[in-house]
């Protein structure tokens, strides 16, 4: 891996930073921003590792054009220290949800574990931190909505070089009146807009 050569931080900023830069700069809506980023992280958080890029395939393909692809990809990316990190207490919080027996996590566990002889109790372990993920997701998914909103609004205010759809008031200069010549009753010609 190129980490020793360039550093951490120059690391940070080629997968990171610059690609975040990228994004902002493109003008997006923040609320497309926020829902990427947010569905990218909580879908990068699944309790089953290698299968987040494919999960976050699937929901972009799905949702089309309501979520903007490279940001649900690079929320994933960012996520993956999260994954691992999250994985005990999914399994603990499925293992709660149903009333299931609890999985030790321990030397001998997986001793077994590798030696085959708790394959049944794996299974077990996986249904669990799936069913801990299932049910936390959508909690999780609007938390981060919330959160990121406020955050993008900002940012793309600060970093877009595009402008923002804009929101269209009383007396636009866009705005087209259409002027029809019509009769009064007097007898005088009149202009009526539209």
């Amino acid at each position: 891996m190129a980490i020793p050569k360039m550093g951490l931080m120059g690391w940070f900023n080629m997968k990171i930073v610059d690609p975040l830069n990228q994004i902002l700069r493109r003008g997006l809506e923040p609320k497309q921003l926020a829902f990427s980023t947010a569905l990218g992280i909580t879908l990068g958080i699944f309790p089953i590792c290698g299968v987040t890029v494919l999960l976050c395939g699937l929901a972009i393909a799905f949702l089309g054009s309501l979520c903007h692809a490279p940001t649900v990809l690079l929320a994933n990316f960012i996520a993956t220290p999260l994954e691992l990190s999250l994985v005990v207490p999914f399994l603990r919080f499925g293992e709660v949800m149903s009333g299931g027996p609890h999985f030790p996590l321990t030397s001998d566990a997986l001793k077994k574990v590798f030696t085959g002889q708790a394959s049944r109790e794996v299974i077990l372990s996986v249904v669990h931190a799936l069913l801990g993920w299932l049910v936390a997701a959508p909690f999780i998914l609007a938390a981060l909505y919330i959160i990121f909103l406020p955050c993008f609004k900002v940012l793309v205010h600060k970093f877009s070089t595009v402008p923002l759809s804009p929101k269209k008031s009383p007396n636009s200069p866009t705005e087209v009146k259409l002027k029809l010549p019509t009769k009064r009753s007097d007898g005088r010609d009149e202009l009526l807009s539209i």
